[in-house]
């Protein structure tokens, strides 16, 4: 039996998202845009262009360049759970209804999210809290979505 080689590919954070302007007319036009839900083609700029490469752009953290670029008050990420929890899956788990950036800190200094999962939605919603005054990022369900908007559900992340 032969043993498949597999690839390891790069996850950068995105710099910049080449089409905000055309989302930020849309936005000021009343419509309703979704992008960056697969975090977007990865590209690199050379002389005579831009030109894909082989990458993965974290949706987490292009939807967190684009919220903050359009100067949002606030970012949902919606996830496969209600809330952010740590000890996660053991019988000390416990939900997080509010996490400061400091807090979150020390989640992720502890290992509390995991790699590829909760830790890039949380390292986003850091990187969005602190990227202005008043700025708050929340995680939730998609089915909780409009509960989390009134209050009800979702961890928020803040200052």
């Amino acid at each position: 039996m032969q043993e498949e080689a597999s690839a390891v590919v790069p996850s950068p954070k995105p710099q910049q998202i080449l089409e905000l302007e055309s989302i930020r007319k849309m936005v000021e036009d009343g419509q309703i845009v979704i992008a960056c839900g697969g975090g977007g083609v990865p590209v690199v700029k050379e002389e005579d262009g831009y030109f894909g490469t082989e990458a993965i752009i974290d949706k987490d953290f292009a939807s967190e360049k684009l919220a903050e670029e359009l100067n949002a008050d606030y970012l949902i990420i919606l996830t496969a759970v209600e809330k952010v929890a740590i000890f996660y899956g053991t019988p000390r788990q416990k939900w997080l209804e509010h996490m400061s950036v400091r807090e979150a800190e020390f989640y992720i200094e502890d290992g509390q999210f995991a790699p590829g999962s909760m830790l890039p939605k949380v390292q986003a919603a850091m990187d969005f809290a602190s990227s202005g005054p008043e700025r708050t990022a929340m995680i939730t369900l998609l089915e909780k979505a409009k509960d989390g908007i009134l209050g009800k559900t979702g961890t928020k992340i803040h200052m």
